[in-house]
């Protein structure tokens, strides 16, 4: 959702949901449809959030994860980051009421945050929309915002998808965005940025294909 794009009256310099502004109304009911909030609730807990940790999200779309991580642990410091203000609009609405959660609008590849800010930071469904060289330059930051031991918290597209892994998975390999992702992919660009890379698990989707989790580690 971080794509930098030209400016213009109808092109953004990100990604919307959906790739359309007049699309984002449909966003929340599709993940819904796709039971998608099992796949939040399992990056979250993968995540193990406490009392006191500052947890970042990024490319946080309509704030689905960070105010369900809010909810499930009230005693967390919760920011979610995200290019498009339509979005963080649904986001703020969402997050009514809920203390110690805050929506930003910013850019994965030019974090506006400083060295080690934060414990934990959380990617869901992000990556995939990314130019090879913008996802490395959001990775590189991702790193920089941890603190030494912080880690990062991965769910996408992603692995060993094959064509009998969902319906859309014969687009996800002609997709060059998506193809970006697949087979070992991911655990190599976080590897050649400075992290500790584990596959931690996946989870098939009939329509989207196959997910994977990923957690990386900044070297303490």
């Amino acid at each position: 959702m971080t794509e930098h794009r030209p400016d213009s009256i109808t092109r953004h310099d990100y990604l919307p949901a959906f790739g359309k502004d007049a699309l984002l109304p449909f966003y929340d009911l599709l993940t819904r449809v796709l039971g998608m909030g099992k796949v939040y609730d399992t990056l979250v807990a993968q995540a193990e959030l406490a009392d006191g940790l500052r947890v970042l999200e990024i490319g946080c779309g309509t704030g689905n994860v960070t105010v369900r991580a809010k909810r499930a642990h009230p005693g967390t410091d919760l920011t979610g980051l995200d290019p498009d203000p339509l979005a963080l609009a649904r986001a703020q609405r969402k997050a009514r009421g809920l203390t110690g959660i805050r929506f930003e609008r910013g850019f994965a590849q030019e974090l506006p945050y400083t060295d080690g800010e934060f414990d934990r930071v959380l990617s869901s469904m992000m990556l995939h929309h990314l130019d090879e060289d913008v996802k490395a330059a959001a990775l590189v930051e991702v790193h920089r915002v941890l603190r030494p031991g912080g880690r990062l918290h991965i769910v996408d597209i992603g692995g060993h998808t094959t064509v009998h892994h969902g319906l859309a998975a014969r687009w996800t390999k002609k997709n060059p965005h998506v193809a970006g992702n697949l087979g070992d992919a991911i655990p190599r660009l976080l590897g050649s940025v400075g992290f500790e890379c584990t596959e931690v698990g996946t989870r098939r989707s009939r329509l989207i294909g196959q997910l994977t989790f990923y957690r990386a580690t900044r070297p303490a």
